[in-house]
């Protein structure tokens, strides 16, 4: 997946959580749909991270590459 993909679907759908599903982090992933993304702090945070290249899935490998 390239970065501004990533990138997109962080910005729309991180409140959800959908960027966590997709990287394998399930758990983490129903935490930020039942809580909007803990409140917008969780989803800014990981919104960071992706446009920094430093999130990455469960495998620790970096997402948006």
């Amino acid at each position: 997946m390239t970065k501004t993909k990533a990138l997109l679907i962080t910005l729309f759908l991180g409140g959800l959580g959908v960027h966590r599903f997709m990287t394998g982090k399930i758990g983490t992933g129903i935490i930020w749909l039942c809580t909007g993304g803990c409140l917008g702090i969780g989803w800014l945070i990981d919104l960071i991270k992706v446009a920094g290249g430093k999130f990455t899935d469960k495998n620790g490998n970096v997402w948006g590459e």
